[in-house]
């Protein structure tokens, strides 16, 4: 195997698979992670045990962009956490929480595109790094599907905050 992977390796990668599942699940049924649901709930339990057991993991012998990516997708979900007892967003505060927790999950794959195409297949694998073109095109596809994702998630929650003023009426 070209890039074999180490026990902390094998079993970072089995926590990070959750994660994914259950933020689709979340897009899937809810239009957005909603922490407040059990898959939501799910969902940052499992995304903070995959980042917990990816700062034991470097390729480079010490902290490397997934370690500040890992870091990263915290502080979107605890920014989003605490968006609404801030109160600092104001009418904004359910954009700001879903999506920062899109966003976290968008950072999730960043890492994950990256190792998956440099690992597999294990004989011979697809790219050879994060600057192979296969790499930076994938990322360059989940900019954009984060990019479609997000606009749908604003265009969503802006129709339901319209809505609510003629249900009341």
């Amino acid at each position: 195997m070209a890039n074999p992977l180490s026990t902390l390796g094998i079993v970072h990668t089995l926590v990070s698979v959750p994660p994914i599942v259950l933020g689709l699940w979340a897009f899937a049924r809810d239009g957005r992670i909603d922490p407040g649901t059990r898959v939501g709930k799910a969902y940052v339990a499992s995304m903070v045990l995959s980042v917990v057991t990816s700062f034991g993991l470097s390729s480079t012998g010490g902290f490397n962009p997934g370690h500040g990516l890992g870091l990263l997708a915290l502080l979107l979900m605890a920014v989003g956490a605490a968006a609404p007892s801030l109160g600092v967003f104001g009418r904004a505060t359910e954009y700001v929480r879903t999506l920062t927790y899109s966003a976290s999950f968008m950072v999730l794959l960043v890492p994950g595109i990256n190792e998956t195409l440099t690992r597999l297949p294990a004989s011979q694998p697809l790219a050879d790094g994060p600057q192979s073109p296969l790499v930076q095109a994938a990322l360059a596809a989940l900019l954009g599907l984060f990019l479609c994702g997000a606009t749908y998630q604003v265009v969503r929650l802006r129709a339901r905050t319209q809505a609510r003023p003629h249900l009341q009426a």
